[in-house]
């Protein structure tokens, strides 16, 4: 009896650890911790994807530092912690993402927040759970390309760069853009025309993006432009167009049998009594 319970109590724990391990937990700053260093953060968090379940660790020495979660993109950039989401101050806080979009992260510490003591994470989506397969029906395939690739968005050494980036590919209705950048030195700018991007014209832009990790959906077929607002930097091929193709029109192939189903199918069609006419 105590071996089939402690047998039970194996296979309960490798259950839990196998729905549970997509799940990663993420230590702010690696080895350095939660503290002030200019840039530090953008540099930590550009290189990680984090998903709808994760959870962010926090180290710190808690009688000096906190972490003080907020709402919006302002009292990121301005380091307002007078309405916070949330506080926490044990010097160990293990914070879970729960749900996608940005998440903003400072310390109430106004001078060491503008040191740079703030972190801004962006979740993309959930971690995916296994399910039986669909019905058989054709879907169109979603593609997520990160503009640049692992020079990202930034002023490149070849004024061209972003043109041959983008020649490389092929764009579909569905797809989606990531830019990751330093947004105190860059942001994004939707532009309507192929006259305002050759001329960087920043006048009448259709969006601005300014959160450093962005994910631009490309929702209609034909050409999108791409341009930043900071003086000198379009000039020097800080601009990108994608040519967006219209989704293609699958046609489904007639299902095709398995082995197995011919094999169960020529058994049937033999073995099967027919009427006499």
């Amino acid at each position: 009896m105590a071996t089939t319970t402690r047998m039970f109590c194996f296979v309960l724990v490798m259950f839990l650890m196998g729905c549970c391990c997509s799940a990663k937990i993420y230590k702010v700053g690696d080895s350095k911790g939660w503290r002030a260093k200019h840039g530090s953060y953008y540099e930590w968090a550009k290189r990680k994807e984090f998903q709808v379940g994760d959870s962010l660790m926090f180290e710190y020495d808690g009688n000096v530092n906190d972490v003080t979660q907020v709402s919006s993109r302002l009292e990121y950039q301005f380091c307002n912690s007078l309405s916070p989401k949330a506080v926490y101050n044990t010097g160990h806080d293990v914070v879970t993402l729960t749900e996608p979009g940005y998440h903003f992260f400072i310390t109430s510490d106004h001078s060491q927040c503008v040191a740079g003591q703030k972190l801004v994470v962006f979740v993309v989506h959930d971690h995916p759970i296994p399910s039986p397969p669909p019905p058989r029906k054709i879907l169109p395939f979603r593609k997520d390309y990160k503009v640049g690739d692992s020079n990202e968005w930034r002023v490149p050494e070849e004024s061209d760069f972003y043109s041959k980036w983008s020649e490389e590919k092929q764009f579909h209705v569905g797809d989606n853009l990531l830019f990751y950048y330093n947004d105190q030195v860059d942001d994004v700018l939707e532009i309507n025309s192929d006259l305002e991007f050759k001329s960087c014209d920043t006048i009448s832009p259709v969006a601005v993006h300014n959160a450093g990790q962005d994910l631009i959906r490309l929702t209609k077929p034909g050409i999108h432009y791409f341009i930043t607002s900071k003086i000198g930097h379009c000039e020097a091929g800080l601009k990108l167009r994608v040519v967006v193709r219209p989704l293609s029109k699958s046609v489904p192939k007639k299902m095709q049998l398995s082995p197995f189903d011919r094999l169960i199918k020529w058994l049937h069609d033999s073995f099967t009594p027919h009427p006499h006419h």
